[in-house]
């Protein structure tokens, strides 16, 4: 193992270790922002396959909470926000555009704590460990590790309220690991074979084939499948793209292989109870990229049409990892709903 890698290595360790679960309140959050312009270090290669890079943002704030970005949802207008954060709360704001359109900040910062289905606000890994978020209509749907389950909460008013209910999971629990949970909810498009149902994938919960286990909690194809695990790298989120097609952002973290993260694309028609999917690589990053330990990924349609892809990193509020938000446009044509040719 070379120094450099001894030095990563031990990048890793001490992040894993210093990683806290903080309790401070929430309120307005000031953050500043430095732009990114490329995503390759040393490299200005802005052409990755079908994807374009168009920026990012590194971002720091003087409030204690700001961090842990677990999952990430655009509003309709393309510039508010909602995240959950893995230590149990909500962060809502908006994002800033420099006069070329690009990433330039974040204004509107706010976090406030998340309340559970009783009521109580308990932060940390223990009960409010937030990992997936999606919007639906009237509801926000949230997935949690370690107590598995998927709240709604109402939308509009889901920061002053506590969960209004809980979806079944149809996934058994002996087949979740405490932090290896429901990393990925998404919402298919009405349009879509899926009919507007509502996905989960894990983190790592595996069937006796080796595959992550996943489930379309509701429409007419309600149903488990599995997605095929390669490697060492774990699911972190997902979003469906406006044809249908499925966004996997996966990571790797850990002190043999390094850091890594990649972005995987699975045809909309080929999720369905029993199948066992694999989709398309679009993008991987290491250390030699702009990235950290990538958690967070959502899809929206441009106002010129195309797609633009956003991915956020969680820091485990270590001094050793950074706040990340990274911009791509696809540069392909969008397929016909539910195509698998």
């Amino acid at each position: 193992m070379t120094g450099k890698r001894l030095c990563h290595a031990a990048s890793i360790a001490l992040c894993i270790a210093t990683g806290a679960n903080p309790s401070w309140a929430g309120g307005d959050a000031s953050v500043i922002s430095r732009q990114i312009a490329d995503f390759g270090i040393g490299s200005s290669e802005m052409k990755l396959g079908s994807l374009e890079f168009l920026g990012g943002l590194e971002m720091v704030s003087g409030k204690a909470l700001f961090g842990s970005l677990s999952s990430i949802r655009f509003r309709p207008d393309q510039k508010h926000f909602v995240v959950v954060l893995d230590t149990g709360q909500w962060l809502t704001g908006s994002i800033e555009r420099d006069a070329k359109g690009k990433l330039s900040g974040l204004s509107d910062v706010e976090i406030t704590p998340m309340s559970n289905r009783a009521g109580l606000s308990l932060e940390g890994k223990g009960y409010m460990d937030a990992e997936g978020l999606a919007l639906d209509g009237d509801r926000i749907l949230v997935s949690f590790e370690q107590d598995h389950r998927v709240d709604i909460y109402p939308d509009p008013g889901f920061a002053e309220s506590r969960a209004i209910g809980t979806l079944p999971l149809l996934i058994p629990r002996k087949m979740l690991k405490d932090n290896r949970g429901i990393e990925t909810i998404a919402v298919a498009p009405g349009s879509s074979p899926l009919k507007g149902g509502v996905v989960v994938v894990s983190e790592r919960g595996l069937d006796n084939e080796g595959n992550r286990v996943a489930a379309i909690l509701s429409g007419p194809l309600k149903g488990r499948f599995a997605v095929a695990r390669d490697g060492s790298f774990d699911v972190t989120d997902g979003t469906f793209l406006p044809n249908g097609d499925l966004l996997l952002l996966e990571r790797r973290f850990n002190m043999a292989e390094g850091i890594g993260m990649r972005l995987r694309r699975i045809k909309g028609a080929d999720i369905r109870p029993g199948a066992v999917v694999e989709g398309e690589l679009l993008l991987e990053g290491s250390f030699n990229s702009q990235i950290d330990n990538m958690e967070g990924l959502d899809a929206f349609q441009a106002e010129d049409g195309t797609t633009h892809i956003v991915l956020v990193s969680d820091d485990n509020h270590s001094i050793l990892q950074r706040n990340l938000m990274l911009e791509f446009r696809l540069a392909e044509e969008p397929q016909l709903l539910g195509s698998s040719d």
